[in-house]
């Protein structure tokens, strides 16, 4: 309900301050719709995560790293409001990346004090990187960010219920219902969007959770990956096709798969339609996975197979008119 309300307040104000999304032919939307109403997501999270704080409800670890998070989200809210050049933006994103391992451990595939180990210090700070980022690139239709959240972060309780961890269950639960609250807004046809200072922030928040469960060995970091295959593929596979054609990386643009099919199927059928995806094909493999882990390998490739392929044969990464 607080982020519902919030969300309202929030769109008042970017009305009354024409703080406006105007279509430009990098959009996949047709009307001018005010944005940033990711700040209620965030504000509402973290007043549930402080309540459950005080009620010693969450480890100490946890918030102390979540809360070290929260810079990506007011990087992401003055970005919004007032351009920040990228590289500044990209120090922030390192700088939340390296707290977010210090509190919740790394990758666990390396050993301690070894070279690996310090390798893959580095692969999950460029993971947490990544995964804010490509949320970013994804968060370009409406309600597709939210569904995506809400349905991951939901199967990954599911996963944790069932394998017996139920300690950071109110911490998903909090994250779920502020998501809820501001997809009554975000829905298409949207009337708000979430903005740079909620895509990038639920990246960042939900690679971190990924950390948190795979080092207290309650869910298996590659769970995670198969839970997010459907932005993963999607955002992955249309860069390296635009890497490849030599397109400026960097640019915005509106060629990735979700994109490109929702120019033919309308938002809300694409949107919905990952919500199929998530909860009738990822979710059943990431059960799978979290019971037969000597399969996994065998399992990513199943739930990623499809995928790249819906990529491809959509036409991500490469110019409208092929």
């Amino acid at each position: 309900m607080g982020a519902f309300i919030l969300t309202g307040v929030v769109r008042k104000f970017a009305l009354k301050k024409n703080i406006i999304d105007t279509p430009n032919k990098r959009s996949s939307h047709t009307m001018p719709t005010p944005r940033g109403g990711g700040v209620a997501i965030v504000l509402s999270f973290y007043a549930g995560l402080i309540s459950l704080y005080w009620l010693d409800g969450v480890a100490h670890s946890v918030v102390y790293g979540l809360s070290g998070l929260a810079s990506v989200a007011v990087i992401g809210f003055i970005d919004d409001h007032e351009h920040i050049p990228a590289r500044y933006r990209l120090l922030v994103h390192f700088l939340a990346s390296v707290w977010g391992c210090y509190w919740f451990g790394i990758v666990p595939w390396g050993s301690e004090n070894s070279i690996s180990y310090w390798f893959f210090w580095g692969v999950s700070i460029l993971y947490l990187v990544w995964l804010l980022n490509l949320y970013n690139f994804m968060d370009g239709i409406d309600g597709i960010a939210t569904i995506e959240a809400i349905s991951v972060t939901a199967s990954a309780g599911v996963l944790l219920f069932l394998n017996g961890h139920t300690d950071l269950l109110p911490v998903l639960f909090i994250l779920i219902a502020a998501l809820t609250g501001f997809l009554f807004w975000n829905w298409p046809p949207a009337r708000i969007f979430m903005g740079d200072v909620g895509s990038a922030y639920i990246g960042i928040l939900l690679g971190g959770l990924s950390l948190i469960t795979a080092n207290n060995g309650s869910l298996d970091f590659v769970i995670w990956l198969i839970l997010l295959a459907v932005f993963i593929s999607d955002a992955t596979y249309t860069l390296l096709v635009r890497f490849v054609r030599g397109d400026k990386i960097y640019e915005a643009h509106r060629s990735h798969a979700y994109q490109n099919l929702s120019r033919r199927f309308g938002h809300k059928a694409v949107t919905l339609g990952i919500l199929f995806i998530n909860v009738f094909w990822l979710l059943p493999l990431s059960l799978l996975a979290n019971k037969y882990s000597h399969s996994v390998i065998f399992i990513i490739i199943i739930a990623y197979l499809p995928l790249f392929l819906i990529a491809k044969k959509n036409n991500a990464g490469l110019p409208e008119s092929t």
